[in-house]
């Protein structure tokens, strides 16, 4: 089996208890990785604070290095993709889709770095005002399994436009995507010691990370119950949190219904777990998503038909059937959700009950639930009514329907026309966090 080492201030680690990745589809091995502690944590923290404070890396060469790194990973699509496959179970041209918005991340965090600057401040009198942007300091990183690469390159590009080395903690069953990641940054010209990269298990190398007083920012993407327990262990921290999503679609009466089942039918069934559809529509809609989601493939992630692959465990995949029986014992029709280790055919649940987990909870596993609404105010109702803010989407050929919905779904994102995505939000996001991880210093000169 593959053995990785990944890198504490620019050195290899090891550690005495190794954790083995393995294929959720077919448990194969692909590579093993050190259960690394709180005293390797304290190490990288320490690490990245010596980085930090040389202050040798200035922003024209952190875009230089971003940018080379975008243009490697373009060269390395093929071989990224079939790292995503391999240990997160996701179908390779969705692994493919995703490395290539790695890519754009990569850029846009280089645009990032050559823009970024403070701005003028009037002032009375002959007095200049302006303001500085410069690293708000090391910067913890959390990423989860449903994304592996995007979700790091998220973290890890607009660190290093800002300026601030980074503490790495990958999930624990997906860390060969990220650590292959910092390899390719440090070929690109990123100095070895800026990112450290610390694999094992949540209480082991996760929470010692988030409470050590080191870090300045802590950037998590994962669960809400998670989240929750970051912000009480990080107190004085800059805490930047993306808990989950389970990226409603509404679906007007003057829809392209075609359109819309072809797009849930490539992105639906991954990212779009609540389909609201006007009372005018559902019966036909449901019957189309019903015939789509058994004519799906699934299967091997490394097939190139494989539109389905397996959820990220057993465990996971038997989690997601318990979801689906207990929506049938409450009357909803169920169609598909049949389980094979980890694998599961796609399911459709008809109107469920608003109370059961598979119409609240995150699901991430092949299933979309269809409920009818009776008008615009009601399904923006049903779409806001939930515990995450992500992603939401629109399918309308009414413009005046379609700015409603971006301005009263509360929500980070809003598509029109299309399913609402997992990482691909274009620039917005490096943008963004490349403002979160810097502070403002104020300056003002008089003559």
């Amino acid at each position: 089996m593959l053995q990785l080492t990944p890198r504490i201030g620019g050195h290899p680690v090891s550690a005495d208890d190794w954790i083995d990745v393995r294929s959720p589809y077919d448990r194969s091995a692909v590579a093993r990785v050190p259960a690394l502690s709180a005293e390797h944590v304290a190490a990288a923290v320490e690490a990245a604070g010596t980085a930090l404070s040389r202050d040798d890396f200035p922003q024209f060469r952190r875009a230089e290095v971003l940018e080379c790194a975008a243009g490697l990973l373009a060269e390395r699509v093929d071989e990224f993709a079939l790292t995503i496959a391999r240990e997160a179970g996701k179908p390779i041209r969705d692994a493919r889709t995703e490395t290539v918005r790695a890519v754009g991340t990569l850029r846009f965090s280089a645009v990032e770095a050559r823009t970024l600057a403070g701005e003028m401040a009037p002032v009375e009198g002959e007095r200049l005002g302006f303001t500085l942007r410069h690293p708000a300091g090391v910067v913890a990183a959390i990423s989860p399994f449903t994304f592996p690469l995007d979700v790091v390159a998220h973290k890890l590009g607009p660190a290093i436009a800002a300026g601030c080395p980074v503490v790495l903690k990958p999930a624990g069953s997906t860390p060969v995507s990220a650590i292959r990641l910092v390899d390719l940054l440090i070929e690109a010209g990123l100095p070895a010691d800026w990112i450290s990269v610390v694999t094992g298990t949540g209480p082991g190398a996760g929470m010692p990370l988030v409470s050590h007083p080191g870090p300045a920012v802590v950037s998590f993407t994962g669960s809400a119950g998670v989240g929750r327990r970051i912000q009480q262990a990080a107190p004085g921290k800059r805490v930047l949190l993306e808990l989950g999503s389970h990226g409603p679609v509404i679906v007007e009466a003057d829809a392209d219904v075609p359109r819309v089942i072809a797009a849930i039918r490539i992105g639906g069934f991954a990212n779009t777990q609540r389909v609201l559809v006007h009372g005018s529509l559902y019966g036909r809609l449901l019957e189309a998503l019903v015939e789509t989601a058994g004519s799906l493939r699934t299967g091997d992630p490394r097939a190139e038909d494989t539109e389905v692959g397996p959820l990220i465990s057993g465990t996971a995949a038997d989690r997601v059937a318990g979801w689906l029986e207990a929506a049938r014992d409450a009357g909803a029709v169920v169609t598909g959700g049949a389980v094979d280790h980890a694998l599961m055919t796609p399911a459709v649940v008809a109107d469920p009950p608003r109370h059961l987990d598979v119409y609240r909870r995150e699901v991430s596993g092949p299933v979309v639930t269809v409920t009818p609404y009776a008008d615009l105010t009601e399904a923006i109702a049903l779409a806001n009514d939930g515990d995450f803010g992500l992603r939401a989407g629109i399918f309308t050929a009414d413009l005046g329907a379609a700015l409603r919905a971006a301005h009263e779904l509360r929500f980070s994102g809003v598509v029109v026309n299309e399913v609402p995505g997992g990482t691909g939000d274009g620039n917005r996001g490096p943008a963004h966090a490349v403002r979160e991880m810097t502070d403002l210093k104020y300056v003002m000169v008089s003559p």
